[in-house]
């Protein structure tokens, strides 16, 4: 413990040190080539599936979920989900090491470049996913294919869900704090990988057999984000931070173990997900928050602790309600969860890698010097770790934004044979779907082409169908025949 050091009384007895010497140096976020809207749903549902209830209400469910594109590695006519049966578990963990990998590949390329460092400089590496668990995990052929020396130390974490992420981020932090307590320098890779698109057709199995409202298949996304961690040793100037890190915190919801889950499937992975959800997150997040700022010092300036206002949150976009929930509890406004909002509402949740993502976006315009990030996965986890960003950070460079470069479209481009699955592409054209220009966002709730509404409720082209609309969870409509449902809908981990 340094002699800057300040201690503080927490209720776990934790505290940081004044400057931990850890920093961003790099970020990069790779989406695949599609884009699919709401209606790619209701199409794959009608092809394969004979119309029921519970079919009905998932339907319903996903035109008001706010997300107006999801990212996916294919569109609605990739063979994989136009198979008989659904794929596999060795299909899908092939499509994994095909896709999966490419996709981290690009994103790690576009954070080593940002950081502007060599490869052999990486001194480790924590990925993880909770799409895959092949052995050896997908990290080991990352490395193959980016060069980076055998040796370097890795970790891959599993069964951590949504709170990937920012799991892999606390686990970076403290290789690097032991690197720094030995003198030694840290560069740290971090990797969060997920293909979710594909699970679709063994969710809609479940949908069809049991006649249950599973509402998981109305989110996931596709997409791979990465980071250098730097403890700053060895650097002379060294590149521009782009986030300090200034504490962390991780923590268990007692009791809610079958609240939030992803289980293992012969036919991939099913989403575990009750009511409970979003009120146990929202209400989780206050004193997860206090305690956290209790224990860094440089957060407190005249005697004077800062508010959840006083910092933009980088919040996981899990669903509407986990974000308005955790507004509503912490006094913010659409503002400070801007870039979460846009995330989810461009690209759905993509789990692990999707807070990174925000990260990326978040430094994009201009906020609060301070920044939160924050995720939840099963267990009921929450992690949360508290950042300092440059008062100008760096622009995502080279296309590091989750629009750029290396093979992510655009929305009036179409996808090339190289950039689609098993050469299979059928480019996306604009006018599908419609994604936000400038999303709107009042009182909380996304919405559509700058057009507010009162309900979180985004449907197809932004229009919301005969006034059907989901508020808090309730009145879930189908645009025809009035409320189907009263469960909260949309919000996983």
């Amino acid at each position: 413990m340094s002699p800057s050091a300040v201690p503080i009384s927490t209720a776990n007895g934790h505290y940081f040190e004044s400057d931990l010497n850890l920093s961003l140096v790099g970020l990069g976020v790779e989406y695949p080539p599609f884009l699919v809207g709401p209606e790619a749903l209701e199409t794959l549902a009608n092809r394969y599936y004979p119309p029921s209830t519970a079919l009905k209400k998932v339907l319903s469910i996903n035109r008001f979920t706010g997300i107006e594109t999801r990212a996916a590695v294919g569109d609605v006519n990739h063979p994989l989900v136009n198979q008989a049966n659904a794929p596999s578990i060795k299909e899908l963990n092939d499509l994994f090491r095909q896709e999966g990998v490419r996709l981290s590949v690009n994103a790690c390329e576009k954070a080593i470049r940002e950081w502007g460092g060599r490869l052999d400089d990486i001194t480790h590496i924590v990925s993880t996913t909770c799409t895959n668990s092949a052995n050896p995990g997908f990290d080991h052929f990352v490395v193959k294919q980016l060069g980076i020396r055998s040796s370097v130390e890795k970790i891959l974490l599993h069964g951590i869900g949504c709170s990937g992420g920012m799991a892999a981020m606390r686990t970076a932090a403290h290789l690097a704090l032991g690197s720094s307590y030995r003198g030694k320098p840290a560069r740290v890779l971090v990797l969060a990988c997920e293909i979710s698109s594909v699970l679709v057709r063994s969710e809609l199995d479940s949908i069809n057999q049991d006649q249950e409202t599973r509402v998981g298949v109305c989110l996931f996304s596709d997409c791979a984000s990465a980071a250098i961690l730097s403890n700053g040793i060895g650097e002379d100037e060294g590149p521009q931070p782009i986030y300090e890190l200034l504490g962390w915190k991780h923590q268990i919801i007692d009791d809610t173990e079958d609240d939030l889950g992803f289980d293992v499937d012969p036919l991939g992975w099913k989403v575990v997900l009750t009511q409970r959800v979003p009120t146990l997150a929202a209400a989780a997040v206050s004193p997860c928050f206090q305690d956290l700022v209790n224990s860094v010092p440089s957060l407190h300036k005249d005697n004077k602790s800062p508010i959840a206002a006083d910092f933009d949150w980088a919040l996981h976009p899990g669903g509407s309600l986990i974000i308005t929930g955790v507004e509503q509890a912490m006094n913010l406004t659409p503002e400070h969860l801007r870039a979460s909002y846009e995330i989810y509402m461009k690209y759905g949740n993509s789990s692990s890698a999707t807070v990174l993502s925000v990260l990326n976006k978040l430094r994009e315009s201009d906020g609060k010097e301070w920044v939160v990030a924050c995720a939840f996965g099963p267990g009921i986890s929450l992690e949360m770790m508290v950042l300092r960003r440059r008062k100008e950070a760096p622009s995502p460079i080279n296309g590091s934004g989750p629009n750029g470069a290396n093979g992510v479209l655009h929305r009036d481009e179409a996808a090339s044979n190289d950039d689609a699955v098993n050469g299979n592409a059928i480019p996306y054209t604009n006018g599908s779907t419609t994604t936000a220009e400038g999303p709107a966002i009042e009182n909380g709730h996304a919405t559509a082409n700058g057009t507010s509404t009162e309900a979180v409720s985004t449907a197809t082209n932004g229009v919301v169908a005969n006034g059907a609309s989901q508020v808090n969870g309730a009145a879930i409509g189908d645009g025809e025949n009035g409320p189907l449902s009263s469960l909260p809908v949309e919000d996983l981990d």
